[in-house]
């Protein structure tokens, strides 16, 4: 008698009796926006801080350790912006590590999820700039594939670029492309320090994707970049950049 009471109850109300599954029907639905920002911070919840404080200890003295300064404020965008030149360079510089300097150094704007700030860098702030596990590489392309890759970079409206010279139009086209103060030669072999994703033709590259020969390391981009900014800092000396017309729109 008491089972076939629960049973029944259960039917009618949805209680959960010895495994049988609820039963909920839909009453309606509200929609609403809750804007997540800093006013937030300031009425914290004393319970949610508690939990959260031993956490953000181990996290802060991971990200906290200053790795040198920067001269300015550095962002990313298109055309050509501080952050893009500056990762392209460390690019670049890096190629010799694997073998002689690269004619070029590339990366993708939207690799680039923060800014470089001015004053003190900490290991926080460039794992911020960039976050994802994508590593160096240095790959070669003939000059022909390489006036395609720059095709598709004035397609898109400019990437990070060091050793080359694009002029473009608001549009898209490519209206020229130097490399080394020198126009494209179709026959020779350029080589290119970039990211193992972009070798593989993501962000449009395409081009990438048809290189003649590619070395491959498993050294991320953002060590790269810490690595770059400790040798400055040692050596005295604080990161900076400029706008230099690498790419140009008219």
């Amino acid at each position: 008698m008491r089972i076939l009471k629960t049973l029944v109850l259960s039917a009618c109300f949805g209680w959960p009796a010895f495994g049988f599954a609820q039963h909920y029907e839909l009453a309606g639905v509200k929609a609403g926006r809750y804007e997540v920002t800093n006013k937030l911070d300031a009425h914290p919840d004393s319970d949610a801080l508690r939990i959260v404080a031993p956490y953000r200890h181990a996290v802060d003295s991971i990200m906290s350790p200053v790795l040198g300064e920067s001269e300015v404020a550095m962002s990313a965008g298109r055309p050509e912006s501080l952050l893009s030149n500056f990762v392209a360079d460390v690019l670049r510089e890096s190629s010799v590590r694997i073998g002689k300097k690269a004619d070029i150094g590339l990366c993708n704007i939207g690799g680039l999820r923060s800014n470089m700030p001015k004053g003190k860098v900490t290991y926080g702030d460039v794992l911020e700039i960039a976050p994802f596990e994508n590593c160096f590489c240095v790959l070669a392309l003939d000059g022909r594939k390489l006036a395609k890759l720059m095709e598709q970079i004035a397609a898109v409206g400019g990437e990070g670029i060091s050793g080359a010279n694009l002029v473009i139009t608001s549009d898209g086209r490519l209206l020229s492309a130097k490399v080394g103060g020198n126009p494209i030669d179709p026959k020779r072999i350029y080589l290119i320090a970039t990211l193992d994703y972009l070798s593989e033709g993501n962000d449009r590259m395409y081009a990438l994707k048809d290189h003649l020969s590619i070395k491959n390391t498993k050294i991320t981009v953002r060590d790269l970049i810490m690595e770059y900014i400790r040798r400055q800092h040692e050596q005295g000396k604080k990161i900076t950049e400029k706008i230099e017309g690498r790419i140009v729109k008219q």
